[in-house]
């Protein structure tokens, strides 16, 4: 009988994605807490001749070692993005008068936003808003088990920052909360505030996605849209866009006034946004979504030294012997 083994391979792979699902939830590694089962069958595809480098992908997708970099990538950069946001107005408030020009003071955080999904977008997807979270899960580009760690990181480094700007300016009563501007009932600023997170997470969802595919100038385009928002949704509102942007100070002062527009602006405006994307693509879910939404870390690359560049296409991918899909 004559031996294919391509078609052994196939048969392989089928075997392996089903096993691994079956034995999820037996027994780990105590070493690198990948399923015993599926290092099995990672071993079965060795004995049929894969790439070394393709084997440790496959056990790496069950394998959450490396977790806790993306969820300090998100704390640190929400530490990052809040501090510009709220340290502006107190360095006004603490000098007098206009230390910081309000151009630059509004256009700042969306400068801060665009470094850091250049410096470390690859390794959490550089979320740094609750709703942006929300909106690559509804979307079906970002698991849904890393919503409840990602918040409390981003949580946690928006409240870190305005407790440090205390410590460094002291308390600068309002400057650096959110609040709708002059005469502007809280309706106003709900609504002020969906429409400007529609336009963000539009922008966020479709520099992602494979139909853009814009790679680096992402973060110029959701840099950008974060700048202009600012300059025209200021006065308003206080361009949030960001119910962490608006609770860190919040909790860190302890002023609650008008805090729900900030949560519910952003939510309601991040839901429009997922819709207008499936009308506009139709659903997520492809690599270049789940590549921007999840970043690329223990999928694309590992920590440690980098050889070779990471891939960025799906061909680029299947030739250097990666998934086409990230670790769930």
């Amino acid at each position: 009988m004559a031996y294919d083994q391509t078609e052994t391979r196939e048969a392989a792979m089928t075997k392996v994605d089903s096993d691994s699902q079956d034995s999820s939830a037996g027994g780990a590694s105590s070493k690198d807490n990948t399923p015993v089962g599926h290092r099995k069958n990672v071993n079965m595809l060795g004995a049929l001749g894969y790439p070394s480098s393709f084997l440790d992908d496959r056990l790496s997708f069950h394998n959450d070692t490396n977790e806790w970099r993306r969820i300090f990538s998100e704390f640190f950069g929400t530490f990052l993005l809040v501090f510009v946001a709220v340290g502006g107005p107190m360095v006004n408030a603490r000098f007098g008068g206009h230390a910081i020009p309000d151009a630059v003071r509004v256009t700042a955080p969306g400068l801060m936003v665009a470094a850091i999904i250049l410096f470390m977008g690859a390794v959490s997807g550089a979320h740094l808003n609750p709703v942006v979270s929300l909106a690559f899960a509804l979307r079906r580009d970002f698991p849904w088990k890393r919503i409840p760690a990602y918040v409390v990181a981003q949580t946690a480094g928006g409240t870190l920052a305005p407790l440090v700007l205390i410590a460094l300016l002291g308390h600068q009563g309002h400057a650096g909360l959110t609040l709708p501007g002059s005469g502007i009932a809280p309706l106003v600023a709900v609504v002020w505030e969906s429409i400007l997170t529609l336009g963000l997470v539009s922008t966020i969802l479709g520099t992602s996605s494979g139909a853009q595919n814009v790679g680096p100038m992402a973060a110029i385009g959701v840099g950008a849209y974060i700048a202009l928002a600012g300059m025209i949704g200021d006065p308003v509102s206080g361009a949030s866009m960001n119910p962490v942007r608006s609770l860190g100070p919040i909790i860190a002062f302890g002023d609650w006034n008008q805090w729900w527009i900030y949560i519910v602006g952003p939510v309601a405006g991040a839901l429009v946004a997922v819709g207008f994307a499936w009308i506009l693509r139709g659903p997520g879910g492809g690599f270049y979504g789940k590549r921007a939404a999840q970043g690329s870390m223990d999928w694309l690359w590992k920590p440690g030294p980098i050889n070779e560049a990471v891939p960025g296409s799906p061909d680029d991918a299947v030739k250097k012997g990666d998934r086409l899909n990230p670790p769930e």
